[in-house]
């Protein structure tokens, strides 16, 4: 396995219906494949709009199982084509009355390797999840792909610093952070928060945002995806405040190892001292 990554992340403005959504996200796919991408991922519910802006029981209909839905079948077929590892995250029905908010890691020869359901869920203005999700119940996965350990943490979930390190800790090299958030609630949060985390954590992440204003509601999704190394420092330029855009760099693993040697965090942790940290 490589040390050096060619990794990719897409955000993305809402085309309108879900065929149309899912056609483009593949087109990007097979670019970013074209230029030698080994590892690509989707934003927040990727094949839908936000629709988490209003409480509507019309809106499960975007609702799919995982694996066995429609969009992660396509996915899979998408990764066997292309030979990338996929991110793709989606509105999941369980069975009735049990949806979450997950993401579905395929790894490069189409296997569906398992998925990651989204812990914190928010229940506030233009993000009423609570409405729609369960907080998701299947732990912190890290999956073992064709390009290493990625794992995946989704949206509002990254203001929880305990899963970031729970990934880190169950060996996670990427993670990929894919969101929906909006200009005026969390923009000065949104390059300050992820690389902290590529920080005390010492491994690479993949922030996704959502871009543009959709059909139900005036939530004003800023882009500005980037990927972030484990010292913090951006990895090449963040990308636009205002249009979709295919985002395409090289990440060396070999970094994360070199880091974790020089600053030692994971050595120094103090978890016989942490009992507060989880009492309710």
């Amino acid at each position: 396995m490589a040390d050096v990554v060619r990794a990719a992340l897409v955000q993305a403005t809402w085309t309108g219906d879900t065929e149309s959504m899912i056609a483009k996200h593949e087109e990007y796919a097979r670019a970013a494949a074209a230029q030698g991408a080994k590892v690509i991922g989707f934003q927040e519910v990727f094949n839908a709009p936000y629709f988490c802006q209003v409480q509507e029981p019309e809106h499960y209909r975007w609702a799919e199982p995982v694996p066995d839905g429609p969009t992660v079948r396509r996915m899979q077929d998408l990764a066997r084509e292309t030979g990338m590892v996929i991110v793709v995250p989606v509105f999941e029905v369980e069975q009735s009355g049990f949806y979450y908010n997950t993401a579905a890691v395929i790894d490069a020869d189409g296997t569906f390797l398992g998925a990651y359901r989204k812990h914190h869920i928010p229940q506030v203005k233009g993000f009423w999840e609570k409405y729609y999700f369960k907080p998701g119940n299947a732990g912190w996965p890290v999956f073992d792909t064709a390009v290493g350990k990625v794992g995946v943490y989704i949206c509002y979930d990254r203001h929880f610093p305990e899963g970031w390190r729970q990934l880190g800790l169950n060996g996670a090299q990427l993670v990929y952070n894919p969101s929906a958030t909006s200009r005026g609630l969390s923009a000065y949060l949104w390059q300050l928060e992820q690389p902290a985390a590529a920080v005390a954590n010492e491994y690479f992440i993949a922030a996704i945002n959502r871009v543009g204003v959709e059909e139900y509601g005036d939530n004003d999704f800023y882009g500005t995806s980037y990927f972030v190394d484990p010292r913090g420092q951006f990895v090449g330029d963040v990308a636009s405040d205002s249009k979709e855009e295919l985002v395409i760099r090289d990440l060396d693993f070999a970094l994360i190892d070199e880091v974790r040697q020089q600053w030692a965090f994971y050595r120094d942790r103090r978890p016989d001292a942490y009992d507060g940290l989880v009492q309710p």
